[in-house]
């Protein structure tokens, strides 16, 4: 019996075995796990550097190829811009500023009245000539006024070609009068006072033709004003109105009324506005050399010079402006582009 007990305790499981067994399993579980991390993780490496050694020669080799892309794109930006891309000498540039290219003549057309716009001759993009009409206004009243004036004057005319006539025919009766002794004093008086007479009654027309005639001359005046002329050649940059729509040279109605027909720019007329800080203002004078670039342009260098400097300075921007002129005309200097300048030494 006590045998059987024996074997019976050699057979029962100890809890606590039961427990370090299990902390065993976990702990070569985890074991496990970070051995298969490492080992991925020196396979990966291993993998990446083998692969980006032929990334890196290739590079090496790019580097290393022929270095006449860069020229050739020079070349085409030069073909493009028919012009050599010259770099600035750093030791020939005194100073460095920046600013816009501006037109000295510049004005936005109006009419001197008031009128409805009837025809409009321009489009943005166009070049016109002084003198060109640009737009039109109802002209009906203006016309009538005009032709009630030549009337007027023609009146006057008539009128002084009947004094002309009495007074021919008054001057040959004072002279038969006064040749005739039987004529009495009453007489030769009478036919003296109707010379007179009509002597200034001829004179009053004349002055009224002159009057009638100025006055026809202001009404040709004011039918000109609807017809609307370009001041001076150049190119049309905006459009502001259209047929059917009220001009006048002030606002007026609410905002409805157009005060320009257009904008014309004198493209003869571009120069370069540049602010300069005042404390290299020194370093800048009348009739300097200037290099300047456009943005749009880099590439292309603009022969310049300095026009003037105009005396007096920005007190907030602590900056001196500088009026530059262009050495040469070219279609691609437009109004208001960024151009980048560099003052050359004297």
């Amino acid at each position: 019996m006590n045998d059987k007990s024996a074997l019976l305790q050699q057979l029962r499981i100890d809890p606590n075995d039961k427990k370090e067994q299990q902390g065993l399993k976990a702990w070569h579980l985890l074991l496990s796990i970070v051995l298969t991390v490492i080992v991925t993780l020196l396979i990966s490496r291993s993998f990446f550097s083998s692969t980006a050694q032929p990334v890196n020669t290739t590079k090496q080799n790019a580097s290393a190829g022929p270095a006449t892309a860069p020229a050739t794109n020079a070349a085409k930006t030069e073909s493009a811009n028919d012009a050599p891309a010259v770099k600035i000498p750093t030791s020939d540039a005194v100073l460095n500023a920046s600013g816009y290219i501006t037109a000295r003549r510049m004005a936005t057309v109006s009419a001197e009245i008031m009128g409805l716009i009837t025809e409009v001759n321009v489009e943005e993009g166009m070049s016109v000539e002084s003198g060109q009409v640009l737009a039109r206004l109802d002209d009906a009243l203006a016309k009538v006024s005009l032709d009630l004036a030549n009337a007027h004057v023609q009146a006057l005319q008539a009128r002084r070609e009947a004094l002309q006539a009495e007074l021919s025919e008054a001057r040959r009766n004072l002279e038969r009068v006064t040749k005739n002794q039987y004529s009495s004093e009453a007489e030769r008086t009478q036919a003296q006072t109707q010379v007179q007479s009509l002597s200034a009654g001829l004179q009053s027309a004349v002055a009224d033709i002159q009057v009638a005639s100025l006055e026809a001359k202001g009404q040709q005046e004011r039918l000109d004003d609807h017809t609307i002329r370009a001041p001076f050649a150049g190119v049309v940059t905006v459009k502001n109105a259209q047929p059917g729509e009220i001009v006048a040279p002030t606002s007026a109605g609410g905002g409805f009324t157009r005060t320009g027909i257009c904008t014309i720019v004198d493209m003869q007329s571009l120069e370069i506005e540049v602010d300069v800080n005042e404390s290299f203002i020194g370093k800048v004078s009348p009739g300097q050399q200037v290099e300047a670039r456009l943005d749009a342009y880099p590439d292309w260098v603009i022969p310049a010079s300095v026009i003037a400097i105009i005396p007096t300075a920005d007190r907030a921007k602590a900056t001196v402006q500088v009026r530059i002129k262009l050495e040469t005309n070219d279609p691609r200097i437009l109004p208001d582009m960024g151009v980048k300048v560099a003052f050359l030494k004297a």
